[in-house]
């Protein structure tokens, strides 16, 4: 049985086990609590805090959340960085973080911690109409916020996988899109099309074009990370790797411009950039077993039925059946949905090559 780290041995290398990064993530979580207690009690001094709104806790939740995501990713991406300088081993296969997939990948974090914890205390002021906590009660509640938030964004930035980064992009987009959909000033803006929330000046025009753009980067940051460690030791598996990850790369820049290029003053332009996306994931989906024949068969399938199920609602909208906003929803559902899933059986198909390239002794069982 194997003895636990002591705090000296965390301190000197603080991500370079799964115990260490957990025991870091804990400390991280600690100074954010002590700091958002300390800032909460000169904040919400001798008053009755509300819950949700202006002065809250909710409020002080958000922003300091979106703060401490901030400082708490970027963190443990340097000491990340740090660690694979020393073990060479250690990043070997997996791309370098571009300076605007360090950006985007932390200002999602920030505005996840934003969104959410705003949504959560509105969520929570109306099972408790009218209540009010203690000053005390209050800085104690806005600083475990602010802890959970610290753990979660330092884990985040040091454990950075396929998977992690499917599990960022998949609440990213849920906590944009609600956002910008329970902001919009325009109630029936759904009987136009998906793309109506970007058009108005207002916060949710802002936010609905910044989820997509800041996705956008996401994904072309997925394409890196995705493929990275995919079969390439033939020609063509090399030649099929780097299709997919021009394909990956193509629909984030798409998605990004569908954001940039609002379709009320660049109707041209949104229209292209949103229809080549399209075009492209088809395009990928239906080639996807010839350009990666290690992929799970059943994904090629799910795939194949996403493209099925997209075919069938544009036909519903040519022929008057669906409207223009659920073709689009739901095919951005289908879209993003499988992205997500390819991240974790590209995940699935890496960790499956190393198991069986491994040793026959290593696994433990018997001859």
């Amino acid at each position: 049985m194997s003895e636990p780290s002591p705090i000296a041995r965390i301190f000197r290398h603080p991500v370079a086990s799964t115990e260490s990064r957990e025991s870091s993530a804990l400390l991280a979580g600690a100074g954010a609590f002590v700091l958002g207690a300390l800032v909460g009690l000169v904040v919400f001094w001798d008053r009755g805090v509300p819950i949700s709104g202006r002065g809250s806790i909710g409020d002080f939740a958000a922003v300091g959340g979106a703060v401490v995501a901030i400082a708490a990713f970027l963190f443990g991406g340097a000491l990340r960085r740090t660690q694979i300088r020393r073990d060479a081993a250690g990043g070997r296969g997996r791309p370098r973080l571009r300076w605007f997939d360090i950006a985007a990948l932390t200002l999602a974090h920030a505005i996840i911690a934003l969104l959410g914890w705003a949504g959560f205390a509105s969520v929570l002021s109306e099972s408790f109409v009218g209540a009010t906590v203690y000053a005390t009660s209050a800085a104690l509640l806005a600083g475990v916020a602010l802890a959970v938030t610290a753990y979660l964004a330092f884990l985040s930035a040091v454990n950075l996988t396929p998977m992690m980064l499917s599990l960022v992009l998949a609440l990213f987009l849920v906590v944009g899109a609600l956002a910008s959909m329970l902001s919009a000033t325009d109630p029936v803006w759904w009987q136009e099309n998906l793309s109506a929330l970007g058009m108005t000046d207002d916060l949710s025009a802002m936010a609905f074009n910044l989820t997509l753009i800041v996705a956008g980067v996401i994904v072309t940051t997925i394409a890196s990370y995705a493929t990275a460690n995919l079969p390439d030791s033939t020609r063509p598996e090399a030649r099929g790797r780097s299709r997919v990850r021009l394909a990956l790369v193509l629909i984030g820049v798409l998605l990004a411009c569908v954001g940039i290029f609002p379709v009320d003053e660049f109707l041209a332009v949104h229209n292209i950039a949103a229809t080549g996306m399209v075009v492209v994931y088809v395009a990928l989906v239906v080639s996807l077993r010839r350009l990666l024949p290690s992929m799970p068969r059943v994904f090629v399938l799910l795939g194949y039925t996403f493209v099925g199920v997209i075919v069938v609602l544009a036909i519903f909208f040519v022929t008057g059946y669906y409207n223009l906003t659920a073709v689009e929803l739901v095919a951005a559902v289908l879209i993003f949905s499988w992205i997500i899933l390819f991240l974790r059986n590209s995940g699935a198909v890496e960790t499956s090559r190393d198991v069986s390239t491994a040793p026959q002794g290593v696994s433990g069982s018997g001859p």
